[in-house]
């Protein structure tokens, strides 16, 4: 069974994200922050971390950052409200608000083509 690291600092978005995980057969580990999801990722391993870009006091990228430095080939999906996510490199975007399909294809993307050029998947709207 796969096992993804699901961060955000939004206890709503986490608990979708990893219902729509768990329906797919995902373990989920949860994280509410940058600091929570960097003891988490040395604690055990992981196949994918989905990412929220703005976390309250740090910027996500540097999250993503500091994973990858840890684990290279990490799958990773960047969540964001914002419309252009053009300034990430190397990780799946996907846009809020998103529906589970958006979701799945993201992951299925991410894990699919680690470490290749960003691949923006549209949220449906």
């Amino acid at each position: 069974m796969p096992r993804v690291l699901v961060v955000d600092d939004q206890a709503d978005v986490r608990a979708m994200i990893s219902i729509v995980l768990r329906i797919h057969h995902f373990e989920v580990v949860e994280a509410e922050s940058a600091a929570a999801a960097l003891k988490l990722f040395e604690q055990a391993r992981f196949d994918l971390a989905i990412v929220d870009i703005f976390l309250q006091g740090v910027c996500g990228s540097d999250l993503i950052t500091t994973l990858r430095g840890r684990a290279p080939d990490l799958a990773v999906v960047a969540i964001s409200g914002m419309t252009s996510l053009d300034f990430l490199s190397d990780v799946v975007c996907l846009q809020k608000p998103f529906r589970p399909a958006d979701l799945m294809r993201a992951i299925e993307a991410a894990r699919g083509s680690p470490r290749q050029a960003t691949d923006t998947v549209a949220a449906a709207g």
